[in-house]
């Protein structure tokens, strides 16, 4: 644990207020990203965010002061955050009913996702048409989209293989897709 943050924690645990507001100017902003990636929401974020701090200061006493007091604290608000998704309800409607909007009424409808003959001979033909146009790139490109697509390597791993820096194989898998874009843009359907 930071040294800071250390001295912090042992004040807030003797109850010392200022210490513990002293951590929540530390860590707000930092804790508030956090939430606020998970709800998406700036008023729920904000609110989360505090909840998380309350709770927090409630259980400071049982911090152990050997791990980083943000990592605790990242993990109460994610916590939180998961709690108030279980609690939230969600807003559903049956598939066979119409639903009401204004003076309108709006039929729902859904796509077919059963497997038929036709779905797969498409498939197989759009499968074909990407193989054939991978193939008929130029092999440093082909080679580095196989690796990184077929393979399924990172960028990293392509690179040791190769033998080449970072950046080439970036570039290579780059130019390699607006290519295909381009010479599939009209075949693919």
């Amino acid at each position: 644990m930071k040294k800071e943050d250390a001295e912090l924690v042992k004040r807030a645990k003797a109850g010392d207020g200022k210490a513990y507001d002293a951590l929540i100017l530390l860590y707000k902003d930092a804790v508030y990203g956090v939430v606020y990636r998970m709800v998406r929401n700036k008023q729920e974020a904000e609110d989360l965010t505090q909840e998380a701090f309350i709770k927090a200061y409630n259980s400071i006493n049982s911090f152990n002061e050997t791990y980083a007091f943000s990592t605790w604290l990242f993990k109460i608000a994610t916590n939180n955050c998961i709690d108030f998704f279980r609690k939230r309800k969600l807003k559903t409607h049956s598939m066979n009913q119409t639903i009401r909007y204004k003076d309108d009424e709006i039929k729902q409808e859904y796509a077919d996702t059963e497997r038929t003959a036709d779905k797969d001979l498409l498939a197989s033909e759009k499968t074909r048409l990407i193989r054939q146009a991978i193939d008929s790139l130029p092999e440093k490109y082909k080679t580095a989209i196989e690796l990184r697509h077929h393979q399924e390597k990172s960028y990293e791993e392509i690179a040791q293989q190769l033998n080449l820096p970072l950046g080439t194989v970036k570039a290579r898998i780059f130019r390699a897709r607006e290519m295909l874009k381009k010479s599939l843009k009209d075949v693919i359907f």
